[in-house]
């Protein structure tokens, strides 16, 4: 398992909203996450500084939301920082979002496997 998500943070998610609407979060951040990074490229080549910040929020809530730490991290420094020089940030930014997924998957995954054999 990725170090990219803290277990018992997600555990607690799943605890708290549930261990099928917690998976049915995961399915919307896979779908919605790819979008905020196109957005956060999208919105450094126009200069938009508030496109920008509200897309690195988004990522931000969600990492944390997740217990995601390395993911908010990243998103919190360009949720603060305004526009960068280049795009590596934002790269930095989807490489932890490409291993943040797999490990989010696989323990909504884990959960609901282990519920049907509980049902």
């Amino acid at each position: 398992m990725s170090a990219a998500v803290d277990r018992a943070a997600f555990a607690e998610l799943q605890a708290t909203a549930g261990a099928d609407f917690a998976a049915e979060l995961v399915q919307t951040f896979a779908e919605e996450g790819p979008k905020l990074l196109v957005e956060l490229h999208a919105a450094l080549a126009a200069g938009s500084a508030d496109r920008f910040r509200r897309a690195a929020h988004s990522l931000k809530s969600n990492g944390h939301t997740f217990g995601a730490p390395r993911l908010a991290e990243l998103a919190h420094a360009l949720e603060i920082g305004g526009l960068p020089a280049d795009a590596a940030p934002v790269q930095a930014l989807a490489a932890e979002f490409a291993a943040t997924l797999p490990a989010l998957r696989a323990l909504a995954d884990a959960d609901g496997a282990s519920g049907a054999a509980r049902g």
